[in-house]
């Protein structure tokens, strides 16, 4: 088996913008109309690529990292004009409502899907459309391995005030089979109900993902390494976590102390017991995987790193000053996963602190990596983020998520970092409407086999329009893109520099395996 993502020669671009940050009527960005234009936009630009970040039901502070569930769908981004397409809502009942356009309104948002999704339930118990009876059984069927405890833990959290589920009654907690009885009894209505939420969120995906195959561009989702502590996945799957007798984490994720960080971080997440992944033969994380490659073509693994070791931190430390480093699965997962997905559709995301083990991880399975320009100014003529020191095999970002702007990167730096960047691009100091324009185009024109940029270094926004800052758990993630801006020329200036570059590879059926 060739595992190689890329192909030799392999040359194309994309675009980086997570689904919520759509333009939208309702408040924040879904899998509907809007993004069928975005789809087009891409296109007609002639980009092949379309990265979002996790899709999952988030939970504390609206992070797409932390969703309640690694197999789930995020009920925000349920379309309400294609419910309304199916029949299971009328035009009035979408209608009266007002939010901002550039701005996502978490909780409105949530509050007035919440009540779509009620309105269509009902009219479906009803009977109207019946059919898609036959279809929602199919799936509960199919998608019984994770959707069961899901739907149950939903119902639970609800009923519980949505308060960790480690706080709920010890019985629960434990999962003892009596009471999870009696509450698949009590709560049926409520099960039923998001079974078929998750349902409707799996046909808009699997409508969004033809769309887009139509169009030739693909698709590429984001695996946080991770599942969040208040999660399904740990509440139906205990024996896969290193846990106490109580249930609760016995270490937690985290990063050593470091320059910027001389506490280091402290997550909380709780960390895998990979014995015990491995006896199972890896059999969850191949159906997380498997679950994300139904809606996606490619695969941004997050956190690269802990594959090869992650940092665990005692559940009860202050700080991540006192973790140390335990390995991970290695090699042996990476076979698991290739034979059971006849090769690794995966993007390895080897920033941070890199050590030669993840490097040796990543080359012997041939994954491409991350080279991200933001970093490569720091005078290093070693550096690797700079261009002339990419391998083929890599994908290069102006920026990701993470980072400011390139915009607001570009002005928070000294005057003399700006000239040694202009230095660098051998071109006269410029202000800093020209910087993400230098850079797409550095990108571009570089050997790595995919550019990606996000739209808002695509646009030259400054940092007004940041998506998020890490370490800051509030105010994030809420940036939206406006329908006026899907009209700006930057779209035809992509185009040309895609043209000029030879990036024009399509996606193909698998593009992941070499030819």
């Amino acid at each position: 088996m060739n595992h190689a993502p890329f192909s030799a020669g392999y040359r194309a671009s994309g675009v980086l913008l997570h689904v919520t940050s759509l333009p939208s009527p309702y408040g924040v960005g879904d899998f509907g109309p809007s993004a069928c234009a975005w789809i087009d936009r891409l296109a007609a630009a002639g980009q092949s690529w379309w990265q979002v970040l996790p899709l999952g039901p988030t939970g504390y502070g609206n992070s797409p990292f932390e969703p309640h569930s690694t197999f789930a769908l995020n009920p925000l981004l349920l379309s309400p004009d294609w419910l309304i397409e199916d029949g299971l809502l009328t035009a009035n009942d979408a209608a009266g409502h007002s939010f901002s356009a550039d701005q996502v309104d978490f909780e409105g948002a949530l509050s007035f899907k919440q009540a779509l999704l009620q309105q269509a339930w009902k009219n479906f118990r009803a009977g109207d459309r019946a059919h898609l009876r036959p279809a929602f059984e199919a799936f509960c069927r199919d998608q019984a391995y994770w959707l069961e405890d899901y739907a149950l833990y939903r119902a639970l959290k609800a009923e519980h005030g949505g308060g960790l589920f480690l706080e709920w009654p010890a019985e629960l907690v434990r999962r003892e089979p009596s009471a999870l009885a009696r509450a698949r009894e009590r709560l049926a209505e409520a099960i039923d109900r998001r079974r078929f939420t998750q349902f409707l969120l799996f046909r808009q995906v699997e409508r969004l993902k033809g769309y887009a195959r139509d169009k030739h561009v693909g698709l590429i989702g984001d695996l946080p390494f991770f599942v969040a502590l208040d999660s399904s996945d740990l509440w139906a799957n205990p024996e896969l976590f290193l846990l106490g007798d109580d249930g609760r984490p016995s270490f937690v994720a985290g990063v050593p102390p470091d320059y910027f960080s001389p506490l280091g971080q402290l997550w909380g997440t709780p960390i895998y017991d990979w014995e015990a992944h491995q006896r199972a033969g890896f059999q969850w994380w191949i159906n997380r995987l498997k679950a994300l490659l139904s809606r996606v073509d490619l695969v941004r693994l997050d956190h690269f790193r802990a594959f090869a070791a992650a940092w665990h931190v005692p559940a009860d430390a202050l700080t991540a000053q006192t973790g140390e480093w335990q390995p991970g699965p290695g090699a042996e997962f990476f076979k698991a996963v290739g034979a059971a997905l006849d090769g690794l559709p995966l993007i390895a995301e080897d920033l941070g602190l890199i050590t030669d083990d993840v490097r040796e991880l990543r080359d012997e399975f041939a994954l491409p990596g991350m080279r991200v320009l933001q970093f490569a100014f720091d005078g290093d003529p070693k550096n690797l983020m700079l261009p002339e020191n990419f391998v083929e095999n890599v994908v290069a970002y102006t920026g990701t998520h993470d980072n400011n702007t390139t915009r607001g990167w570009y002005e928070s730096l000294s005057h003399a970092e700006q000239e040694t960047i202009w230095k660098y691009l051998q071109r006269p100091d410029g202000d800093s409407h020209k910087i993400a324009d230098a850079l797409v185009r550095l990108a571009w024109s570089s050997r790595a086999a995919l550019a990606m940029a996000p739209l808002q270094d695509v646009l030259g926004l400054d940092a007004s329009a940041r998506m998020n800052v890490p370490g800051d758990p509030e105010g994030n993630w809420t940036w939206r893109a406006t329908a006026e801006m899907f009209l700006s020329p930057a779209f035809e200036r992509l185009r040309v520099w895609t043209e000029e570059t030879a990036r024009h590879a399509p996606p193909g059926d698998r593009p992941w395996i070499a030819k």
